[in-house]
């Protein structure tokens, strides 16, 4: 049996792998495994992912601002609207029952892997 704490790493291994490489998608992996593998519940889970989310996105953008040719300004404009977005999201979150958390989670996943194929 693996213990929680190795589950605990592996999941966040992949979320920062998913992170790193598409500059996105650590949640995508995080929450199910939380969910599924860890037995966390939704609200919880997406709130954990967030947190585990944010060291991520800063050590991957640090790298990526190092190394390629960002356009700083509409960088500068996303942070901003992804910081009143993420608020607000917050504020939402414990709003939302687990099911309908689940299902609106479900379609934003099909959303974006439908997007990626075509």
């Amino acid at each position: 049996m693996i213990s929680k704490k190795t589950v605990s790493a592996l999941t966040g291994l992949g979320s920062g792998l998913c992170n790193g490489l598409f500059g996105s998608g650590g949640g995508t992996v995080a929450v199910p495994c939380m969910e599924k593998l860890l037995k966390t519940q939704e609200h919880r889970a997406h709130a954990t992912a967030i947190a585990v989310i944010l060291p991520l996105s800063v050590l991957s953008g640090i790298i990526y601002f190092r190394g390629a040719d960002i356009p700083v300004r509409e960088t500068l404009f996303a942070c901003a609207g992804g910081a009143l977005g993420g608020f607000f999201g917050a504020r939402l979150l414990g709003k939302i029952k687990g099911r309908s958390l689940h299902i609106i989670f479900g379609i934003f996943m099909l959303i974006g892997g439908v997007r990626m194929l075509f």
